[in-house]
Order: C-alpha cells, then structure tokens, then sequence
C-alpha cells in the first residue's frame, strides 16, 4: 500500500503538548499535514498554564521539516474553542482534521468528589469537545470535507475506581461524536472515536511495571487512520491498547416481547432479557436510532410473545 499522506491538508490537536497528543501532532506533520499543536501547558489537574510544550512540540515539527504553530487558548470555554480553531483559519486558512485529546483528571470517590472537581473535568474533556467541534464544523461543512476524532477513555466504556468525573465526560464524548457522524454525513465529514490506553502522565501513580509495551506510538497510527481521506468509517469508536487495535461496538440483547409486564415477569424473564448470545447492533450513520425504534416497535406489531 503507498504510504498514506495529508498534504495541504491542515489538522488542529488539542493536548498536543505531550503524551498521546505530541504523537499524533508529529504523525500527521511527519506525512504533511500542517499542525496546529494546542496546549495550555497546564499540570494534570488542569491547574496551571505554560507555552512551553506546545512550544517544544512545534520546534521538533520543524527542526524535522514540517509544519506546525502553537495555540495556548483553553478547550474549557467557547471563547478558547473558537480560538484554537480560529489559529488554524488564520495561520493556515482551513481546517480538515480536529482531533480533541486534551484531558485533566481530578481523582475523589463519589462520596468525595466536589462539584468543582467534577466540573473542572468535564469543562475539558466533554464540554471541551463541544467547543472545538462547534466552531469548526461550519467550516468543515463549507468545504465539504472533515475528520474528527475525539477520545474516550476505557473508564468511559466500563468506569474506574474514583473518576466518576472523568469517566462520565468520557462517555458523553460517545454521543457527541455520534451526532456529528450523523449531522456530518452529507459533508463528508466523518467523526469517530478513539479510546487509547498508553504509559503517559496520566498513568503517574499507577502500578505499571508488569505491563507490555504501551507507548504512544502504538495509538497514533490508529488515529492517523481515522484523520485521513481515505478513512471509510463513521460513528464508530476503536480501542488502542498495547498493541491491540479493535473495533468497540454498543450491542443490544434481543430482547423478550410480552403484550403486558409485571415485575414478577422481569423477573421470570431476566435470563432471555439479558441473553448476548445473538446481540444486535445498530450502527450510527445512517439511522441507528430509527432502527432501534423500529426494531423494538416490530416486536409490539407482530404481537408474538416470547418466553
């Protein structure tokens, strides 16, 4: 296969400064992309603020012969989104590829956490997607042409011990995501998720001397992928992890149908209720949530009961 490049196309990361982000904003520039490399440079709580990794990131782009400028402006606030894509529109007069990596963690158990704590991370992670995505899909959608990629987070799909902010942010990045697959698909604008896992500030404090390889590098071609033209998927998520790159699918049971319920019946039915063995799936693009009603509504119409 020929090496899949980005020229002329132009790519807005946002955590760019370090880890997972730093790898992805070297890939694309590294194939010809133009970067706009965002970070306020702040410590993992979101406290704080230093140019200096963005910095750092766009000297390294360009000592290597790409192409990159920094932008310090926050994802927390609509005006930081509008800011960061602004940078891109401005420096370079375009925007194909945003990819919403930035992140914070505040971790409290739930009869610990505050609501200052709980907002400070979804400020970043969720609401933060919202504000990068909302200022430049009108773009995208101009041009007739875009590549989203937001990230979610294992803790997103199945939880962790003590975040619960982090973990429901990064859920409701799975939704967000949805809707601009949804929204998008007429532009040619096609969002997805990443849900990566790799040995990066995050992980401080984390026992992790038994575990395989997990650096960056093993994310970044995943979300290359979902970056590039030739991306042929929507409204999907992908998990990179170690090595391991899979497709992450939400599946249905199929369900038991009865005219009418008691909670006795749940009860007598909660094997078939919960039965995996022939899951369902319904995908986003074009109609998965049609599909759903209509698949639920087919049972009511056939009126069969199923024990």
């Amino acid at each position: 296969m020929p090496e899949l490049r980005y020229d002329g196309r132009v790519a807005v990361v946002t955590g760019g400064g370090r880890g997972l982000g730093r790898s992805y904003c070297r890939l694309l520039a590294a194939r010809g992309a133009a970067v706009v490399v965002n970070d306020i440079g702040g410590g993992l709580t979101g406290d704080g603020c230093d140019p200096g990794p963005a910095a750092d990131v766009v000297a390294e782009i360009g000592s290597a012969g790409g192409e990159a400028t920094a932008s310090t402006d926050s994802v927390s606030t609509a005006d930081g989104g509008a800011a960061i894509i602004q940078t891109a529109l401005e420096r370079y007069g375009r925007i194909d590829i945003l990819i919403h990596n930035a992140g914070n963690v505040r971790r409290a158990s739930l009869t610990q956490m505050s609501t200052d704590d709980f907002d400070a991370v979804l400020d970043v992670h969720l609401r933060g997607a919202f504000h990068v995505v909302r200022a430049a899909f009108p773009h995208m959608q101009h041009a007739g042409y875009g590549r989203i990629v937001l990230t979610s987070s294992i803790g997103g799909l199945y939880g962790n011990h003590e975040v619960a902010n982090y973990a429901a942010g990064k859920a409701g990045i799975i939704g967000l995501s949805n809707v601009a697959a949804l929204e998008g698909a007429v532009h040619d604008i096609r969002s997805n998720v990443i849900v990566p896992a790799a040995l990066t500030r995050m992980a401080e404090g984390i026992e992790t001397s038994a575990y395989p390889p997990m650096n960056a590098e093993l994310v970044a071609p995943a979300v290359g992928w979902l970056s590039h033209e030739s991306c042929s998927v929507t409204g999907e998520m992908f998990t990179a992890i170690a090595g391991r790159i899979a497709r992450v699918a939400i599946t249905e049971a199929r369900g038991v149908y009865r005219p009418e319920w008691t909670v006795e019946d749940v009860a007598a039915q909660i094997d078939g209720i919960r039965d995996l063995n022939d899951p369902l799936e319904f995908v986003v693009v074009p109609d998965g949530h049609a599909d759903h009603i209509r698949y639920s509504f087919s049972q009511a119409l056939q009126g069969v009961t199923h024990d």
